[in-house]
């Protein structure tokens, strides 16, 4: 069978790679790791300060560019060109190594920051996220095939937990920067700011990358040629989630032709890409790829709106809304910590259903400050239980696909990962998106009207619409995670 086929979930998942026998000693801080650790975990640092940042100044671009319609799309663009990028990356680093399409990523995330920070028009702005997306793609996909490669097996929990970890700082300054930035010096300073942020990373990672992780998986086997049937389906994916988000923005009855041809490049798509079994959650890797889609789907598609809803609904101005989510990235980082100890590991499937359960309660409780006497906090403190259960979930997801992968499955398997990451983020926004617009979302007065006057926005139930619905989607979630174990 190929790497690149999609497996029965019937086969005998193969061993990961293991380590040599004469694997360094010491951990992920150790001599023989620290300057990569380092280093990659600075690239994730980035990626988090962009995060949270954009998160902050978000609904305030939204609304001088006269696009508060388009929302969710300024969120779903990001995830929509991001699943082409992620099997290309794939099959990238398991050809030729992680190194290429690593440094190709950023310089493509680096372009679109610059793209979003000097629109003219939200559609402009849209796009500088799509080439964002791009370049996000490809990093993400090759950092996992990074770790499969120049971690052993003992270390791989670690950094993974490290990478979480790598959001607490981000979460805590990023909104405080964000919206201070935004309120004096304006929003496009916040995308065109980040990049000079990027020399330390690369100059750090490259060469230990380069050193450790280059190269096919194999240098002996002959080098295969890319797999143009995924590519296609890749692209295919990525159009049909952009068409699907377009009809849920556009409500009416021409959107069902969109729609349509959406699902119709969408399903052929998924059912090549995706390990066999997987939209049905049969156990094993297939279940842990649709708990992955399932878990960050629900949770970004909510996180993207909870900004937004604070500063029309409670007043709040856009630093402390996008303060109110600070705490998150300390429980997030706990939650990864946690998972991350031996002594959980035979528990981990139980942490892994916990933690669903805490992002549904979550989700579920963030609307309930649409009533006027429910305190504001509410949502920082529903948010960092949230979180928490994150950490547990995304970072055991990651674990156990890298145990349950061959080395030279390990890109096309991460991608398969991140595409049911990226997809779900895509069609749940388009979902809460085109909820949001139908109850008059879209509407809203300005943004900076409501929160100097202190009002609240006229339409509370649009935001309800896209928290309600997330959080059943998150708690059908801890069913998934019930079927991550094989019997």
């Amino acid at each position: 069978m190929s790497a690149l086929e999609p497996r029965d979930d019937t086969d005998t998942p193969p061993l990961a790679a293991q380590p040599p026998a004469t694997a360094p000693a010491g951990g992920v801080l150790g001599r023989d790791y620290r300057a990569l650790s380092i280093g990659i975990v600075s690239v994730v640092l980035l990626i988090a300060f962009e995060a949270t940042a954009v998160g902050t100044a978000m609904p305030v671009a939204a609304r001088e560019l006269h696009g508060i319609a388009l929302y969710a799309f300024a969120f779903s663009a990001y995830f929509t060109t991001s699943l082409f990028a992620m099997v290309l990356s794939g099959q990238w680093a398991d050809r030729r190594g992680p190194l290429g399409p690593l440094a190709t990523g950023m310089s493509a995330f680096v372009l679109g920051l610059m793209l979003c920070g000097t629109a003219g028009s939200m559609w402009v702005f849209v796009a500088g996220r799509a080439v964002q997306g791009l370049g996000g793609g490809l990093v993400i996909v090759a950092l996992y095939v990074v770790i499969g490669r120049a971690y052993p097996e003992r270390l791989q929990p670690s950094i993974l937990a490290a990478f979480a970890a790598s959001w607490v700082v981000p979460s805590v300054v990023g909104p405080l920067a964000a919206g201070t930035v935004t309120e004096h010096l304006g929003w496009r300073w916040v995308f065109v700011g980040i990049p000079v942020l990027v020399v330390f990373p690369l100059a750090l990672a490259l060469p230990q990358i380069r050193r450790r992780a280059s190269g096919p998986a194999d240098p002996a086997a002959p080098a295969e040629p890319y797999d143009r049937r995924r590519i296609r389906l890749a692209l295919g994916i990525s159009l049909g989630a952009a068409l699907l988000q377009y009809a849920g923005q556009e409500l009416d009855w021409l959107a069902l032709l969109p729609a349509a041809a959406g699902f119709a490049l969408l399903v052929p798509a998924v059912r090549g890409l995706l390990p066999r079994g997987t939209v049905r959650a049969a156990r094993g890797l297939p279940a842990v790829v649709l708990l992955r889609g399932v878990a960050a789907g629900s949770f970004i598609a909510a996180e993207s709106f909870v900004p937004l809803m604070l500063v029309t609904q409670r007043g709040l101005s856009p630093t402390m809304a996008g303060f109110s989510l600070a705490a998150g990235g300390g429980t997030w980082a706990l939650g990864s910590y946690i998972q991350s100890r031996p002594r959980l590991e035979p528990y981990r499937g139980r942490l892994m259903v916990g933690g669903m359960v805490l992002v549904a309660a979550a989700i579920a409780a963030a609307p309930s400050v649409l009533i006027e006497a429910v305190p504001v906090w509410t949502v920082a403190v529903a948010w960092a239980f949230g979180c928490l259960g994150m950490g547990l979930v995304t970072a055991s997801t990651s674990v156990l696909l890298l145990k349950l992968s061959a080395p030279e499955e390990a890109g096309a398997n991460s991608a398969a990962l991140q595409i049911s990451d990226g997809l779900s983020n895509v069609l749940l926004l388009a979902a809460g998106g085109a909820a949001f617009a139908a109850l008059g979302g879209g509407t809203m007065g300005a943004v900076h009207d409501v929160a100097a006057s202190g009002t609240t926005g006229s339409h509370p139930a649009a935001f309800a619409a896209v928290f309600l619905p997330m959080a059943v989607v998150a708690l059908a979630g801890a069913w998934v995670a019930g079927r991550v174990r094989t019997r």
